[in-house]
């Protein structure tokens, strides 16, 4: 085993700090990784929390992960030595049924093994461990290739936030000339709006707060709806292709259903209690749709088509050691539009 620094949570209260733990050693199918960065995701501080009651302490948060490669295995291919590689929310699957035949190992009916918080294959009796670590040992089947073309700190969301927006507008086919509402604009709802933009749909920023419009025209939006405006809402009744709902914490849904042409879809990203009445969804026809991340190919499509487009996240740079005022900013809404921390600091 190998000694790694890292910062963890003990429990749901007191303050992330340093935890140094052990990586396996090495299989013949894996990679070994020395970590550059590491996004700050909100289900982190949900862990970190243990506000879905899943927890197993002590925890090493840490699923949005760039770095370089620092060592193969045997029988290894497509990776060498100094490549630069990502890894997102998960690192194994069964790889046999039927979900993982198709390419959506999140969806994996023996469960995922998640990057941290799952009971490690590897390593019997231990849990996984995330990237607010100096390296990371994973198997090359959930290994992602990283273009040098793009910033790479800025890269480190698209492990989470990329994909999990990506996904639900590559699944209901957006495409030019379709209308699309992203409702929220935070981590994932920045990262909506990119996404949309570039695949040539009108978008629209749907939120609360208006000093957000020239924010979300800077992204890519044509326009801004203020959802606790009646008129505005009833101006856009029945007007979208498509709603991407990423409030991430508990709201009432029903404004936002009629906003919908007929037929079509919302998919919601972010896990949180909703209020909802079907009333509005049985009228219009409508599809309530969730959306969990997105299998390995299509996070390697996703991170590909970042790099067409030239598409990274907004991030603002901390230190390791800075970890805990982040999590106090996350969850008073004060980052544009996600933290991503400079590993080099846990290294020194």
């Amino acid at each position: 085993m190998t000694n790694t620094k890292a910062y963890a949570a003990f429990n749901t209260k007191d303050p992330l700090k340093p935890f140094d733990i052990n990586r396996r050693e090495s299989l013949d199918t894996d990679v070994a990784i020395d970590i550059l960065f590491c996004g700050v995701c909100h289900s982190d501080i949900h862990i970190a929390h243990d506000d879905w009651g899943m927890t197993v302490y002590p925890v090493v948060p840490g699923h949005e992960i760039i770095g370089r490669v620092k060592a193969v295995g045997s029988q290894v291919k497509g990776f060498q030595v100094g490549d630069l590689v990502g890894v997102g929310c998960m690192v194994d699957s069964c790889r046999t049924c039927s979900a993982c035949q198709q390419d959506l190992e999140q969806h994996c009916e023996q469960g995922m093994v998640m990057t941290y918080g799952s009971e490690d294959p590897h390593m019997p009796g231990h849990m996984t461990h995330g990237g607010y670590s100096t390296q990371i040992v994973v198997d090359q089947d959930f290994v992602l290739r990283v273009s040098e073309k793009l910033d790479t700190k800025a890269v480190a969301p698209l492990l989470c936030a990329g994909i999990t927006t990506y996904s639900p507008l590559k699944q209901w086919n957006i495409k030019a000339g379709d209308k699309v509402g992203v409702i929220g604009l935070g981590g994932l709802g920045h990262m909506g709006v990119k996404f949309a933009a570039a695949m040539g749909a009108e978008v629209v920023m749907i939120t609360t707060s208006p000093e957000k419009g020239n924010d979300a025209k800077r992204l890519g939006a044509s326009a801004v709806l203020l959802s606790n405006d009646e008129a505005q809402m009833e101006a856009h009744a029945g007007s979208f292709d498509f709603l991407l709902n990423t409030i991430p914490v508990a709201h009432n849904m029903d404004p936002y259903v009629p906003l919908l042409k007929l037929g079509k879809t919302m998919s919601v990203v972010g896990a949180s209690p909703v209020e909802l009445h079907t009333m509005g969804m049985i009228f219009g026809r409508n599809v309530i749709a969730g959306s969990l991340i997105g299998g390995i190919k299509e996070t390697q499509e996703m991170l590909d088509f970042c790099a067409e487009h030239n598409i990274v996240s907004d991030v603002e740079m901390i230190n390791m050691q800075d970890i805990n005022q982040a999590y106090e900013r996350v969850m008073s809404n004060d980052v544009k539009y996600r933290f991503v921390i400079d590993m080099q600091s846990l290294k020194g």
